[in-house]
Protein backbone atom coordinates (compact mmCIF):
# COMPACT_ATOMS: atom_id res chain seq x y z
CA UNK A 1 0.00 0.00 0.00
CA UNK A 2 1.84 2.68 -1.30
CA UNK A 3 0.23 6.16 0.13
CA UNK A 4 1.31 8.99 -2.07
CA UNK A 5 2.31 11.38 0.76
CA UNK A 6 3.85 14.12 -1.71
CA UNK A 7 7.76 14.65 -2.76
CA UNK A 8 10.57 16.79 -1.54
CA UNK A 9 12.95 18.64 -3.59
CA UNK A 10 15.89 19.28 -1.66
CA UNK A 11 19.97 20.06 -2.75
CA UNK A 12 23.11 18.73 -0.96
CA UNK A 13 26.36 20.01 -1.34
CA UNK A 14 29.50 19.14 0.58
CA UNK A 15 32.60 21.47 0.82
CA UNK A 16 35.58 19.00 2.02
CA UNK A 17 38.18 21.79 2.75
CA UNK A 18 35.92 23.80 5.19
CA UNK A 19 33.99 20.15 6.33
CA UNK A 20 30.23 21.84 5.72
CA UNK A 21 27.83 19.54 4.46
CA UNK A 22 24.58 22.41 2.98
CA UNK A 23 21.34 20.71 2.55
CA UNK A 24 18.76 23.28 0.50
CA UNK A 25 15.43 22.37 1.56
CA UNK A 26 13.68 24.01 -1.91
CA UNK A 27 9.96 22.61 -2.02
CA UNK A 28 7.30 20.07 -1.58
CA UNK A 29 4.80 19.26 -3.70
CA UNK A 30 1.17 17.16 -3.55
CA UNK A 31 1.86 16.42 0.35
CA UNK A 32 -0.76 14.56 1.95
CA UNK A 33 -3.53 16.68 3.68
CA UNK A 34 -2.92 16.47 7.56
CA UNK A 35 -5.65 19.37 8.45
CA UNK A 36 -9.48 19.20 8.17
CA UNK A 37 -9.23 21.90 6.02
CA UNK A 38 -7.63 20.03 3.52
CA UNK A 39 -4.55 21.61 4.07
CA UNK A 40 -0.88 21.37 6.22
CA UNK A 41 0.88 23.56 7.48
CA UNK A 42 4.03 21.69 6.69
CA UNK A 43 7.69 22.43 7.80
CA UNK A 44 10.85 20.22 7.51
CA UNK A 45 13.11 18.89 10.13
CA UNK A 46 16.51 17.67 9.08
CA UNK A 47 18.50 15.30 11.56
CA UNK A 48 21.88 14.61 11.11
CA UNK A 49 22.49 11.00 11.96
CA UNK A 50 25.95 9.21 12.84
CA UNK A 51 25.28 5.14 13.67
CA UNK A 52 21.59 5.34 14.33
CA UNK A 53 22.50 8.47 16.86
CA UNK A 54 21.17 11.97 16.06
CA UNK A 55 23.90 14.46 16.25
CA UNK A 56 22.13 17.44 15.46
CA UNK A 57 18.71 18.58 14.54
CA UNK A 58 17.58 21.78 12.53
CA UNK A 59 14.43 22.89 11.14
CA UNK A 60 12.61 25.36 8.62
CA UNK A 61 10.47 27.79 9.00
CA UNK A 62 6.62 26.46 9.00
CA UNK A 63 4.67 27.59 5.51
CA UNK A 64 0.82 28.07 6.58
CA UNK A 65 -1.83 26.32 4.89
CA UNK A 66 -0.21 24.89 1.95
CA UNK A 67 0.36 21.55 0.33
CA UNK A 68 3.19 22.87 -2.07
CA UNK A 69 5.05 25.24 0.09
CA UNK A 70 7.84 26.07 -1.03
CA UNK A 71 11.04 26.71 0.88
CA UNK A 72 14.64 27.68 -0.13
CA UNK A 73 16.32 27.61 3.73
CA UNK A 74 19.85 26.36 3.26
CA UNK A 75 20.37 24.09 7.03
CA UNK A 76 24.39 23.78 7.10
CA UNK A 77 25.91 20.93 9.20
CA UNK A 78 29.77 20.53 10.33
CA UNK A 79 30.88 17.46 8.93
CA UNK A 80 34.79 16.56 8.61
CA UNK A 81 35.78 14.74 5.59
CA UNK A 82 36.61 11.90 7.74
CA UNK A 83 33.06 11.53 9.02
CA UNK A 84 31.12 12.27 5.97
CA UNK A 85 31.20 8.09 5.52
CA UNK A 86 29.34 7.71 8.38
CA UNK A 87 26.89 10.26 8.48
CA UNK A 88 23.17 9.94 7.54
CA UNK A 89 20.44 12.85 6.93
CA UNK A 90 16.93 11.71 8.43
CA UNK A 91 14.77 14.40 6.70
CA UNK A 92 10.99 14.55 7.88
CA UNK A 93 7.83 16.66 6.58
CA UNK A 94 6.00 17.53 9.41
CA UNK A 95 2.41 19.23 9.34
CA UNK A 96 2.71 22.05 12.39
CA UNK A 97 -0.16 21.53 14.83
CA UNK A 98 -1.29 24.65 17.71
CA UNK A 99 -2.64 22.00 19.64
CA UNK A 100 -1.77 18.72 20.12
CA UNK A 101 1.57 17.25 18.52
CA UNK A 102 3.10 17.98 15.01
CA UNK A 103 2.85 15.07 12.86
CA UNK A 104 5.03 13.55 10.32
CA UNK A 105 3.55 14.05 6.98
CA UNK A 106 6.38 11.68 5.64
CA UNK A 107 10.18 10.90 5.86
CA UNK A 108 12.85 10.35 3.32
CA UNK A 109 16.92 9.55 3.87
CA UNK A 110 20.32 10.49 2.25
CA UNK A 111 23.35 8.84 2.87
CA UNK A 112 25.24 5.86 2.70
CA UNK A 113 22.80 3.79 4.50
CA UNK A 114 19.62 5.00 2.79
CA UNK A 115 18.24 3.03 -0.31
CA UNK A 116 18.39 3.77 -4.25
CA UNK A 117 18.08 7.35 -4.31
CA UNK A 118 19.21 8.79 -0.98
CA UNK A 119 22.40 7.23 -1.94
CA UNK A 120 22.90 7.77 -5.39
CA UNK A 121 22.26 11.43 -4.24
CA UNK A 122 24.57 11.14 -1.69
CA UNK A 123 27.03 9.55 -3.94
CA UNK A 124 26.75 12.44 -6.61
CA UNK A 125 26.71 15.08 -3.91
CA UNK A 126 30.59 13.04 -2.81
CA UNK A 127 31.59 13.03 -6.61
CA UNK A 128 30.79 16.93 -7.27
CA UNK A 129 32.07 18.50 -4.45
CA UNK A 130 31.57 22.52 -3.91
CA UNK A 131 28.40 21.85 -6.40
CA UNK A 132 24.60 21.84 -5.21
CA UNK A 133 23.08 18.93 -6.82
CA UNK A 134 19.04 18.82 -6.35
CA UNK A 135 16.69 15.69 -7.22
CA UNK A 136 13.14 15.22 -5.89
CA UNK A 137 12.67 12.60 -2.99
CA UNK A 138 9.10 10.70 -2.74
CA UNK A 139 8.21 10.79 0.37
CA UNK A 140 7.20 7.46 2.71
CA UNK A 141 5.73 6.59 5.69
CA UNK A 142 7.98 5.79 9.40
CA UNK A 143 8.79 2.54 9.58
Amino acid sequence: DNVDLGDLMFSLCYLPTAGRLTITIIKARNLKAMDITGASDPYVKVSLMCEGRRLKKRKTSTKRNTLNPVYNEAIVFDVPPENIDQINLWIAVMDYDRVGHNEVIGVCQVGNDAESLGRDHWNEMLSYPRKPIAHWHPLVEVR
